[in-house]
């Protein structure tokens, strides 16, 4: 959204329904929600911004943290970068538990590297306040370092999850000390891919779920020993029938999983899944 007295009363509703924490998102550097004022067009209005995080801390009820989602700035223009600060210090003023800094410019996108120095520039001028550290988190390893070499508090993965929810199992290893856990077997994979598509189905109808679900089932491939070739089969899944006989053909046999290779010309990279 962008208007702020709308946030308010959808935050309550978002609390009505259970859920523990609101985070409101002024990261998003999608176009078409840029086009609508909203997401990242909003570092570039403080006043709007900042009224925002007071309406909803306002609104919901004392034990619900409220959390801001940002990138570093709209772009890399001085004033900019004092927008950014206006916002993320008054966001704290006006209660605000944590704050998630993605390491890219609004006006990038997707593009060049996170840049993990203004990270560790930006917890530092934190001090104690919560700061949460994004951008470019595509294995376990790499959300360690970015704790270890920013000084954040703990960090958010975005595309880095997206067909492979097992990260947060492998950082959650490699915090703990232990070995980084094997990759998930194709049984597992298809446990979660199944489950995905139920999940899905809560909200949308069965077509639109099979065709919104065809980019996630190719990002889910990258796990799979034989890629390459699954990633054909879920291009041209159109129903429930059809996702089904993919798992059951690819699926069948509980093999061992491959490790995602991260390179640039991953889908991981793809700025198709529109996440901040």
């Amino acid at each position: 959204g962008a208007v702020p007295e709308d946030f308010g009363p959808a935050a309550l509703k978002l609390v009505e329904a259970g859920f523990d924490v609101i985070d409101i998102n002024f990261g998003c550097p999608v176009k078409k929600v840029l086009g609508r004022c909203r997401g990242g067009f909003l570092l570039s209005q403080p006043e709007t911004a900042l009224e925002i995080v007071s309406r909803v801390r306002d609104a919901v009820p004392p034990h619900v943290p409220v959390t801001v989602k940002m990138r570093r700035a709209l772009d890399d223009q001085a004033e900019s970068r004092d927008k950014f600060f206006e916002i993320f210090d008054g966001a704290y003023e006006r209660g605000a538990a944590a704050i998630t800094v993605h390491g890219r410019t609004v006006e990038q996108r997707y593009n060049g590297p996170s840049n993990w120095d203004i990270l560790r520039e930006i917890k530092q001028h934190a001090g104690d306040r919560v700061v949460l550290g994004s951008g470019d988190l595509f294995t376990a390893q790499a959300c360690l370092d970015m704790i270890q070499q920013t000084g954040v508090d703990g960090v958010t993965a975005a595309r880095g999850a997206i067909g492979n929810p097992w990260i947060f199992r492998e950082a959650r290893a490699l915090a703990a000390g232990l070995p980084l856990p094997d990759p998930p077997s194709l049984h597992e994979q298809r446990d979660a891919l199944r489950e995905h598509f139920r999940l899905a189905m809560e909200v949308y109808d069965e077509k639109r779920t099979a065709i919104m679900l065809r980019k996630f089932g190719i990002k889910y491939s990258e796990l799979h020993p034989r890629f390459e070739e699954l990633r054909e089969a879920f291009i041209v899944v159109s129903s429930l029938a059809e996702w089904d006989a993919v798992l059951d053909e690819w699926y069948h046999e509980d093999l061992p999983g491959r490790r995602r290779v991260i390179n640039e010309d991953s889908p991981i990279f793809s700025e198709t899944c529109e996440v901040a």
